[in-house]
């Protein structure tokens, strides 16, 4: 089996795919879009790409080319610590403080702003289409004086030295990654997790009044618990909305189907874009 991930190594998504898919090939791609169209021109049988950060939200083009590009099943999740570290070049290490800019991913320069602004205020700083990609770029350049933000495995891994540890605002810093297949795996044995949860897509008809709160009513009278509820834009004009609904259980033979019937009564359209096992990991 042989696991796609948003690369290049030693991004987060990568810690994610080794704390799980331990004795599987490991397939870096350059954006969150190639590591979906690596499964759907079957150079792997997974990918495993972000989703949401507890500090910064949704992961957009995860969510847009997942729901409008590709026809591909979440079959698990995977949520991972963030810890952002602020890493130079081993020549660089000794005048940190004078660097002239910071690269990383927006999210992460989103999640580090106050250490950004108090210590590095004036700094420029760059967004790249990683952290590894950061670090991949300071390691390239030693002769500049830039610096990145990114995970202690990128700084192994290109040869950095971290000089600030722990940069991020917030001590609750997680990621939540999804497990994308065509193929019926197994999640739930390969992460050995209990929990469940279902995601469904409800797009609402035109000019309706009050079609959302009918929408949730027909989960709230069955006491399904709603994780988390989201619009997105259709992409079709001005006001046109999807929603992307978390539920925090697996599909059974009564309540979900009968939410989902009773929705679609509504006029609503109800896509299922999986129900799968969700496993926390750890950095240890």
């Amino acid at each position: 089996m042989k696991v796609g991930y948003l690369g290049p190594k030693a991004t987060f998504t990568e810690l994610a795919v080794k704390k799980v898919f331990q004795g599987y090939e490991h397939e870096p791609y350059q954006t969150i879009p190639a590591s979906m169209d690596a499964i759907v021109d079957k150079e792997v049988e997974l990918a495993v790409v972000p989703i949401e950060n507890a500090l910064e939200g949704s992961v957009n083009i995860t969510l847009d080319y997942l729901t409008q590009e590709v026809q591909i099943p979440i079959i698990g999740e995977i949520t991972l610590p963030i810890k952002q570290h602020l890493m130079v070049h081993p020549d660089n290490q000794e005048n940190w403080q004078n660097v002239s800019k910071v690269y990383s991913h927006s999210h992460a320069i989103a999640q580090c702003h106050k250490f950004l602004h108090n210590h590095l205020k004036g700094v420029p700083f760059q967004s790249v289409s990683s952290t590894a990609a950061a670090a991949l770029m300071v390691m390239e350049h030693p002769d500049l004086k830039i610096a990145a933000i990114a995970n202690e495995l990128a700084a192994q891994e290109y040869g950095l030295s971290i000089v600030k540890r722990n940069v991020h605002d917030f001590d609750y810093n997680h990621t939540r990654f999804v497990v994308l297949s065509k193929k019926e795996l197994d999640f739930q044995a390969i992460s050995r997790s209990t929990h469940y949860k279902t995601t469904l897509m409800v797009t609402l008809p035109s000019d309706q009044a009050g079609a959302l709160h009918q929408v949730l009513s027909a989960f709230a009278w069955r006491k399904l618990n709603l994780s988390k509820i989201e619009s997105r834009p259709m992409k079709t004009g001005i006001g046109n909305y999807f929603f992307i609904i978390d539920l925090e259980m697996k599909v059974d033979e009564v309540l979900i189907p009968g939410a989902i019937a009773e929705i679609e009564a509504l006029g609503c359209g109800v896509t299922l874009l999986g129900s799968y096992p969700s496993v926390m990991v750890s950095l240890d």
